[in-house]
């Protein structure tokens, strides 16, 4: 297995294929998962003849279960590492729910060269947390609650997530899939609980306003907007807003969840981006 080593001595796991002289697409997961939720896009774009890479966010899946530095500075660094040890140029980094939070807030910070272009699918900037200059999102009450459930009893939490809203199959006449559930629950409870507990700050009370507005390389927002999870409104259509070269694309009836439920919809908008 391939892992970076941090500068505060965390093990960063990673997983690099395809030729290394082809054009790098990085995936960032969401919480609480790993690289193996971008599965079938690194197979779909390996088979495109792209260099596919993808990592264990600190305290997640193979990587280090940390008990500090579970946040979007920390986070974001550990991806220059990771891009720096990797010679990573013209990369196009791709990141879903939390990962588009780390997308962001990386590339606004990386080096000249390092990064192409940018994809945010059903991410949560520009901030999710409810307060007076952001009236339309969640109140912390709800992010306390998911604090609580992690900590009362996470394996159980970790089945109700998947199986209900993540990917829509609380909603009449979905199509269940409880392989997805259970894959999804084999990743989140390979992390650390302590990073878990952590990283929830870090996905809804960062504000990435400043992030998005830095970002000068063309981005390309993925949202359903049947979207449980991070709903559009207080995301998908505040972000587009903030960016200066970017195109939003808006799934109707899709899921928080949807590079699962719906790859190939998915991956055809993602190749022809990449391609544009």
């Amino acid at each position: 297995m391939s892992f970076i080593t941090t500068k505060d001595g965390v093990q960063i796991f990673y997983k690099d294929w395809g030729p290394k002289t082809a054009q790098p697409i990085v995936f960032h997961h969401g919480w609480p998962l790993s690289a193996d939720d971008w599965d079938n896009q690194m197979m779909f774009f390996l088979a495109h003849g792209y260099r596919v890479i993808a990592h264990d966010r600190r305290g997640h899946g193979r990587s280090t279960q940390t008990d500090t530095g579970n946040e979007m500075d920390t986070y974001a660094a550990d991806v220059i590492a990771l891009a720096a040890a990797l010679d990573l140029k013209s990369a196009i980094h791709v990141g879903h729910s939390t990962g588009g939070g780390e997308v962001a807030h990386y590339v606004a910070r990386a080096e000249k060269g390092r990064v192409a272009k940018a994809v945010l699918v059903g991410a949560v900037p520009p901030i999710m947390v409810k307060s007076d200059k952001n009236p339309g999102g969640l109140p912390l009450e709800v992010f306390d609650g998911f604090r609580t459930q992690l900590v009362a009893n996470r394996a159980q939490f970790y089945r109700d997530i998947p199986a209900g809203p993540f990917y829509g199959f609380n909603r009449a006449g979905a199509k269940v899939s409880e392989g997805v559930i259970d894959n999804w629950w084999r990743q989140g409870m390979m992390g650390g609980i302590k990073a878990h507990y952590d990283c929830i700050k870090a996905f809804s009370e960062t504000d990435f306003t400043e992030d998005l507005k830095k970002i000068d390389v063309p981005v390309l927002i993925m949202h359903g907007d049947d979207d449980q999870i991070v709903p559009i409104a207080d995301s998908a259509h505040l972000a587009i807003k903030l960016v200066k070269n970017g195109t939003l694309k808006v799934y109707k009836g899709l899921p928080h969840g949807m590079a699962t439920t719906h790859a190939d919809t998915i991956n055809a908008d993602l190749l022809a981006f990449v391609k544009g």
